[in-house]
C-alpha cells in the first residue's frame, strides 16, 4: 500500500504548500469566478473568488508522479491526460474572464480537442494492454473488438472529463469525489499489477485532497474548468491504462448520476414544453433549492461517493 500512500501523501503537501501562493497570485491577476446567472442566488456571493484553482491539482498530481514513478514514459499517456484536459480547462476559464461571463470556449471546440486526446490516450492503452478489459463481476479478461474499443476508450475520457465538470458546483464537491474515486481507481490498478498507473492514480486523489484544504466552504478557490477537465482526463486514462472503464462507471457513479440528472432533465423539459423533473440540475443543485446547506449537500454526496467506491471495489473479481 505505500504505493498509493506515499505519492498521495507527496501530492497533499504540494498542493498544500502551493495554496497560499497560488490563491494570492490568482487574486493579483484578478481571476475571479463568474457566477452563472440562472443558477441558486445563494450562489452569487461565490462571485470574485479565485479560480483556475486546478493548476493546484495539476502541480501535485505532476510533482508526485515524477518523484514515484522509475519510468516517466509508462505514465506520459497519463500526464498527458492530465496535463492536456487541464489546459482545455485553462483556455476554457481565460476564455470566461476575458468575457466576463459564465459560458467560455464553445461546446464544438471542447469537444475537438477532447477527442484528439482521447484517441492519444486510447492509442497508447491499445499499445499496452491491447483491447481488453475487466467487466465488473466477472472474473478474468475480456477482449472486445477494436471498433467498439475506440467507442469505449472516446467514450470513457469525453465523458469523465464532462462529467466532472458537471459535478463541480459546490465547495468540495467535486475535489472530494475525484480524490475518493482516484484512489479507489489507484488501489485497483495495484491489485490488476499495473503499480505505475496506481502511483499516478494516487498523486491524483493527493493533490486533490490538498487542494480542498482551500476549496472547502466558504471556498477560498475554485478548481474551475482547468480543475474539473484535468480530473476527468485523468480518472479516463487511469481507467484505459489499466483495462478499467467499465468499473470507473461504477466507482466513479455520483458522476454518472449527475450527468444523467442534466440529461434526464433537459429531455424532460423539451418534451412537455416547458416542465422539469427536479428544481434544478445537477442533482446537487435539486436538494440544495429542497433546502440543504451547501456543506450537508456535499458530504452527504461524499458518503455516496464511497458507497459507489465500496461496490467498484466488490465488482473486481
Amino acid at each position: 500500500m505505500t504505493t498509493i500512500i506515499y505519492p498521495a501523501a507527496f501530492a497533499f503537501a504540494v498542493a498544500f504548500v502551493l495554496g497560499r501562493p497560488l490563491i494570492g497570485w490568482l487574486q493579483r491577476l484578478r481571476a475571479g469566478q463568474v457566477v452563472r446567472q440562472h443558477g441558486p442566488k445563494t450562489h452569487l456571493k461565490k462571485a470574485g473568488t479565485p479560480t483556475m484553482g486546478g493548476l493546484l491539482i495539476m502541480a501535485g498530481a505532476v510533482a508526485a508522479t515524477a518523484a514515484f514513478t522509475s519510468d516517466l514514459r509508462a505514465v506520459a499517456p497519463l500526464l498527458v491526460a492530465l496535463v492536456g484536459f487541464g489546459a482545455i480547462g485553462i483556455l476554457d476559464d481565460v476564455a470566461k474572464l476575458m468575457a466576463r461571463r459564465s459560458l467560455g470556449l464553445k461546446a464544438r471546440q471542447k469537444l475537438v480537442l477532447q477527442l484528439v486526446l482521447a484517441l492519444i490516450v486510447g492509442w497508447a492503452a491499445l499499445e499496452r494492454i491491447g483491447p481488453h478489459v475487466r467487466v465488473p463481476f466477472v472474473e478474468g479478461w475480456w477482449t472486445v473488438p477494436e471498433g467498439l474499443y475506440w467507442l469505449l476508450a472516446v467514450g470513457t475520457m469525453v465523458g469523465t472529463a464532462n462529467a466532472v465538470n458537471i459535478t463541480d458546483g459546490l465547495d468540495g464537491l467535486a475535489a472530494g469525489a475525484a480524490a475518493v474515486a482516484a484512489l479507489t481507481m489507484g488501489a485497483i490498478a495495484l491489485v490488476l499489477g499495473f503499480p505505475d498507473v496506481a502511483v499516478f492514480a494516487a498523486a491524483v486523489g493527493g493533490a486533490c485532497l490538498g487542494f480542498a484544504w482551500f476549496n472547502a466552504h466558504p471556498a477560498q478557490v475554485i478548481m474551475g474548468d482547468t480543475g474539473s477537465m484535468a480530473l476527468g482526463g485523468a480518472l479516463g486514462a487511469v481507467a484505459l491504462m489499466s483495462g478499467t472503464p467499465l468499473l470507473l462507471a461504477i466507482v466513479g457513479g455520483l458522476f454518472v448520476v449527475e450527468t444523467l440528472s442534466v440529461i434526464v432533465q433537459v429531455a424532460y423539459f423539451r418534451w412537455t414544453g416547458g416542465r422539469r423533473i427536479l428544481r434544478m440540475s445537477p442533482l446537487h443543485h435539486h436538494f440544495e433549492l429542497g433546502g440543504w446547506a451547501e456543506p450537508q449537500v456535499v458530504i452527504r454526496f461524499w458518503l455516496v461517493c464511497l458507497a459507489f467506491a465500496a461496490a467498484g471495489l466488490l465488482s473486481l473479481r
